[in-house]
């Protein structure tokens, strides 16, 4: 007699508190970034998801627990072991275009950031903890990788403001590969250049 094999398992099906947290967190980030922080109510969140308000309150807790998810950003930087020093610059520049033009919570942490004291810490949270260890890593005196950071970030960020929030022409229209022929200089001159006498 042969052991016959066990059914294969089925797959679990998502269950609705996902679904529901997932509509939840889609609806706040258009509102959010549409709106801004202030504007923005759970109430108009709760109906843009097509649930009811008290549903958002009992995941989140209050608005600034549902920003915080909402606007919870991995920002996917390459690995900093993976880059040449000399390419760092270009590689950051080409990084973030594609994930400015493919995600628009970070226009929408932008939009609130410039606005909002909440939002302004939560970008300086996510721009400072995920891009300093790329510049310690680049940089010739890691004790200056703070301050590179931070120029890095202005440079980034002022060029998200004009092109995907403002709308600067011609910023906005120029051609990606455009922007980062532009752009890479400066960033790698941030990060590795002699520290100015």
């Amino acid at each position: 007699m042969t052991e016959s094999t066990p059914p294969a398992p089925r797959p679990t099906p998502p269950r609705r508190s996902d679904a529901t947290r997932t509509a939840i967190l889609e609806a706040a980030r258009e509102r959010f970034a549409a709106d801004g922080y202030e504007r923005a109510t759970i109430r108009a969140i709760a109906k843009d998801a097509n649930i009811d308000p008290s549903m958002v309150m009992r995941y989140y807790g209050n608005k600034e627990g549902l920003f915080a998810a909402a606007v919870a950003i991995d920002l996917r930087l390459p690995d900093p072991a993976s880059l040449t020093r000399q390419d760092a610059g270009r590689a950051l520049v080409s990084h973030f275009l594609a994930m400015w033009e493919e995600n628009e919570v970070l226009t929408a942490l932008l939009r609130v950031g410039v606005t909002n004291q909440a939002g302004a810490e939560r970008m300086r949270g996510i721009f400072g903890d995920q891009l300093l260890p790329l510049a310690r890593r680049v940089c010739p005196d890691p004790e200056q990788a703070p301050a590179r950071a931070a120029l890095v970030s202005s440079q980034l960020l002022g060029l998200a403001l004009t092109r995907y929030v403002l709308r600067f022409e011609p910023a906005a229209a120029l051609p990606p590969e455009e922007v980062v022929a532009w752009l890479a200089p400066t960033v790698q001159r941030y990060l590795t250049a002699p520290y100015p006498a």
